[in-house]
């Protein structure tokens, strides 16, 4: 089967694949403790889709024309036996990039190495801000931001490359981070790249007054650096790359609020559960479990993949605004969370 393009010609080229809802941080911007806390019924293990169903959407979602896998959560590295799962995706046909974004509190020297033989070509590690204090209130359970450094480290030494850092930037929250976490990560070969802080979901209570733009993170960034704009090294990229003028590295800002990129989106999203998602701003997924469980065979799977795809017209992003957001608030079903389909 050819590969389907969308409504707006957009073709399917990647996958994000959530294989948990769980996560032991709790973020402030993402799983609120006073709403996933001890009392948070998460997914049970029978709902979440086995390896087999995993493996076998990967390669028909190839078969389609996808070649870059991202595996996310939750907390990805929270998925037992993850680098059993890992091969086998590695080894369907077409797959030529596997990634894999994670908070970084259980990558190891061990663990590293075990996801590079298994396959997994880059990681993408998470942290709000440099400051232990700072970062350990972010993510609400006291992780410092040191062990996420010595993540990186073992990431960098596992030839995880190239590494990334998202940082998200929250008004009133870790602004003052901007310059320290360049600093942080100047001439370590190591990508930063600051995100404007996104509606997605509906538990985090996002104001559009709680956004720092990307102009703004960028006049803080030039007020210390000279910083040259680089072209995109791939189509559909989400983040505006910049380098140092003096040459220690690479920043990028990804402005998905004040500057959406939704006409080059070739994303979509596999929830846990096997909910296929066609924009990360989505209020319903498509089920694509029952039909795996069925019976259903491969060519019927990637019609209703194909089907999904071509009636796509979501550009969220680009019709963002503080009446979309205030809609956001009177759909009964919600928005999906971020820790349900990754980011």
């Amino acid at each position: 089967m050819s590969t389907p393009t969308d409504t707006l010609n957009r073709p399917l080229r990647d996958l994000r694949i959530s294989l948990t809802d769980r996560c032991n941080f709790r973020c402030t911007y993402c799983m609120p403790r006073e709403l996933f806390g001890a009392e948070h019924l998460f997914l049970p293990k029978r709902e979440l889709l086995d390896f087999d169903e995993i493996e076998r959407i990967a390669r028909i979602a190839a078969g389609l024309g996808v070649t870059k896998l991202r595996l996310t959560g939750g907390e990805p590295l929270l998925r037992r036996d993850l680098d059993v799962l890992i091969a086998r995706l590695a080894a369907v046909d077409g797959i030529d990039d596997i990634c894999l974004t994670t908070n970084g509190s259980l990558l190891t020297e061990q663990r590293a190495r075990e996801l590079k033989a298994a396959g997994v070509n880059r990681v993408t590690l998470s942290l709000d801000a440099i400051d232990d204090a700072r970062f350990k209130a972010i993510n609400d359970v006291g992780f410092p931001a040191s062990k996420v450094l010595a993540a990186v480290d073992n990431a960098v030494a596992a030839g995880l490359a190239p590494v990334k850092v998202n940082c998200v930037i929250q008004r009133g929250v870790n602004e003052d981070q901007i310059l320290p976490m360049a600093e942080a990560f100047r001439h370590s070969g190591v990508v930063l790249r600051f995100i404007e802080y996104m509606d997605v979901g509906t538990s985090n209570g996002w104001r559009m007054d709680d956004v720092v733009p990307a102009r703004e993170i960028l006049a803080t960034v030039r007020r210390r650096y000279a910083i040259t704009r680089q072209p995109a090294a791939q189509p559909g990229e989400t983040a505006n790359r910049w380098h140092y003028d003096d040459g220690a590295g690479e920043i990028g800002i990804i402005a998905s609020v004040s500057m959406p990129f939704c006409g080059g989106c070739t994303r979509a999203r596999l929830s846990a559960i096997g909910e296929l998602y066609t924009c990360l701003f989505g209020v319903h997924g498509r089920d694509l479990r029952t039909p795996l469980r069925a019976g259903a065979s491969d060519a019927e799977i990637a019609a209703q993949l194909a089907g999904i795809w071509s009636a796509r017209d979501d550009r969220y992003s680009e019709q963002r605004g503080e009446e979309t957001a205030r809609r956001r608030d009177g759909d009964a079903d919600g928005r999906v969370e971020m820790s349900y389909i990754g980011g």
